[in-house]
């Protein structure tokens, strides 16, 4: 089972990650909750369970949330030795079921794209950088009334950057998310593009 080291100001504990959704935060509302951190909000970020990954996304704090020294816009999926900060919290991702020698591990180049693929893929991604709490990537309507295109030539595009990232079909609403994150982790869309106006 997946656990979360938590190692704050007032606070060392091992917590496992059971069900499919866990708040996290300073408020005793939250599933997981840190004590004596006035840096934490009271509902920080939440970590999601898709597929056989974990996620983690933040819930517009004050202070954000840091993967691994980097902030997190949207979602991001967590492995193995991973450090989330919050305020002066850390949390160390553990999954013994997954893990890997991760020093053999060469991070994928995102694949070859067509312009068209690239301008939907940026659609796709850029409400994941808006600033605030957690919205979906954007649906094919919106992506299509922001290229002004048809619909049927954003699914098109789409059917081809699933099969070119390598996302499984699941028949849920998740493969926009999954390609999402693959697309900014993968390095095929870059934050600062995406806060750019469209007309850049």
């Amino acid at each position: 089972m997946a656990t979360l080291d938590v190692r704050g100001p007032l606070t060392r504990d091992v917590i496992a990650l059971e069900g499919s959704r866990l708040t996290l935060g300073a408020s005793p509302r939250a599933d997981i909750v840190i004590e004596g951190d006035p840096t934490v909000s009271k509902l920080h970020l939440v970590l999601e369970l898709i597929g056989s990954t974990w996620f983690v996304r933040d819930l517009g704090a004050r202070n954000g949330t840091f993967l691994n020294g980097e902030a997190v816009l949207g979602e991001r999926p967590l492995r193995p030795g991973d450090e989330v900060m919050v305020g002066r919290t850390t949390l160390t991702f553990r999954d013994p079921a997954s893990v890997r020698d991760r020093t053999t591990e060469t991070a994928k180049p995102p694949p070859e794209l067509t312009p068209g693929e690239r301008k939907v893929l940026n659609e796709l991604c850029r409400p994941m950088v808006a600033g605030t709490v957690f919205t979906a990537p954007a649906t094919v309507r919106e992506i299509a009334a922001a290229l002004v295109v048809g619909q049927p030539a954003v699914k098109q595009h789409l059917a081809n950057l699933y099969t070119k990232f390598g996302i499984p079909p699941d028949g849920t609403q998740n493969r926009r998310v999954l390609l999402a994150n693959e697309a900014l982790s993968r390095g095929a869309v870059r934050t600062s593009d995406l806060l750019k106006s469209r007309a850049d």
